[in-house]
């Protein structure tokens, strides 16, 4: 069943696009409630008293399993959105969810909780694949940026809902309540239309045409339906080719730009620090309890995030990228020196115990103003149709390898030297990461998916150079 309502004749409606978007990103709630799940439910299982016993190295396990899973997940997803289509691939994504959260519901021993949290990450491939696609190619460029960015902030809605749920609720009540999430993901992407970028791919030129006219909320779109034509014609002429995002140039300049945000993205020690957010918290030595300190951490997370989704359409995709990297730098080295004064001096920092927990909500604020949005934003934006599935997969499996690391390195150094090492190498990666961003990522605000190819390959269209100066 697909919404075709409400449609006039030449004034445009953009209702079924937010519909169409917010539908498709409660996929993201999901897997950030997955995602966030080690923050409250760690404490919870190390516990001496824990029903299911754990060890710290069995908790990293359990931190990272669906990254692994998200592998599968991800190579099923490259397959999918060009053949199921990108709207039946998040609906299928649905199902894994709903197994896990009711293999963790029954668990009685770790090994069962490790595998439903991999075939968690089965879902988060699939989502996060098929889910920037869908927006980039249903949405409009004016508000592209803001629909694009939602992902980043229903995933951190996500963190935030497990986190609630899992500070006031036992291990087993919080996977049944949220069981329900899948379920209403099913139910409503049904309502929503498919993208008329893969109809056209298909050759289903009609319901590409209805599909567009519900999107965009009028009949007169018969110049985007032909400009979608004409690329998709010329992408699809060069065929699918997954070996093209290498040896194409202006596809390896995409790639290398998704390769850098992605790197600083995970390097800035997000995913480390969402994993130990409790941990980290409690280690600080606050009078603030770790679980009110960490509702406040994805909180604020939740709301900055949000704003930046606004701000990315009229501030610009590197503005905020820069001032992110900086922050970020910035605050993780002054939580690295507050450990380092903390663990290896004789210096009393009772007094300063605050210094860590703030720089922590700055950190906060910086990265969700820049780096947790854009690269997955742009990700949608980058790659053309003939490589795009491909590419959104081998990202994929790129981030996966950054998370793993980012986050054994967090704990490896954290329980061999302090935590002060962690936090010092992954605020100077911040600032080395800054000088390739500020040279080498484009702006791609107001510019249709076409201006951003037309760029990679020098066609005269391209409104903007790297660093956001005329070209023409």
């Amino acid at each position: 069943m697909k919404i075709n309502s409400g449609v006039n004749k030449n004034i445009g409606n953009a209702f079924y696009q937010y519909f169409a978007s917010f539908t498709a990103t409660l996929s993201l709630v999901i897997s950030g409630m997955h995602y966030g799940w080690p923050s409250p439910s760690l404490p919870i299982l190390l516990d001496e008293f824990s029903i299911i016993p754990i060890t710290e190295d069995t908790g990293y396990w359990l931190a990272n399993m669906p990254m692994f899973g998200a592998l599968v997940g991800c190579l099923s997803a490259s397959v999918l959105v060009d053949h199921l289509g990108r709207r039946k691939t998040i609906i299928a994504c649905a199902f894994p969810y709903i197994a896990s959260w009711m293999m963790i519901y029954f668990a009685t021993n770790v090994e069962l909780i490790l595998t439903a949290r991999f075939i968690a990450g089965i879902s988060d491939g699939l989502a996060f694949s098929a889910v920037p696609i869908y927006i980039g190619e249903i949405t409009e460029p004016r508000i592209r940026g803001f629909l694009g960015s939602a992902v980043s902030v229903a995933w951190i809605l996500g963190m935030l809902l497990i986190d609630i749920i899992g500070s006031y609720c036992s291990l087993k009540e919080a996977a049944l309540i949220s069981c329900i999430f899948p379920v209403v993901l099913i139910i409503t992407t049904l309502l929503v239309p498919e993208s008329p970028y893969f109809l056209l791919m298909k050759g289903k030129t009609k319901e590409a045409t209805k599909n567009l006219r519900t999107l965009r909320g009028c009949y007169a779109i018969e110049a985007e339906l032909d400009t979608i034509q004409s690329a998709i014609k010329e992408d699809m002429a060069r065929k699918t080719n997954p070996t093209a995002m290498f040896l194409v140039s202006s596809n390896r300049k995409a790639l290398f730009v998704v390769l850098i945000l992605r790197g600083a993205q995970e390097f800035s020690g997000d995913s480390a620090i969402t994993f130990y957010t409790q941990n980290i918290i409690s280690e600080a030595g606050s009078s603030l309890t770790a679980d009110v300190a960490s509702i406040i951490f994805f909180t604020l997370e939740l709301i900055v995030t949000a704003v930046a989704s606004i701000m990315v359409d009229r501030i610009g995709r590197r503005p905020l990228l820069i001032f992110s990297v900086s922050g970020a730098c910035v605050s993780l080295l002054t939580q690295g020196i507050y450990y380092y004064i903390k663990i290896c001096t004789n210096i009393d920092v009772t007094e300063f115990s605050l210094i860590p927990l703030i720089a922590l909500f700055i950190f906060v604020i910086c990265f969700s103003s820049g780096l947790k949005i854009i690269p997955m934003l742009m990700l949608g934006e980058l790659f053309p149709q003939d490589v795009k599935a491909a590419a959104v997969c081998f990202v994929d499996y790129y981030n996966v390898a950054l998370v793993t690391c980012s986050s054994k390195f967090f704990q490896v150094t954290r329980d061999t030297f302090g935590m002060h090492v962690p936090f010092l190498f992954f605020g100077f990666f911040c600032g080395i990461a800054l000088v390739p961003i500020t040279i080498y990522v484009p702006e791609t605000k107001g510019k249709t998916l076409q201006e951003i190819q037309d760029y990679f390959t020098g066609r005269k269209t391209v409104k903007e150079d790297y660093n956001g100066k005329s070209s023409m």
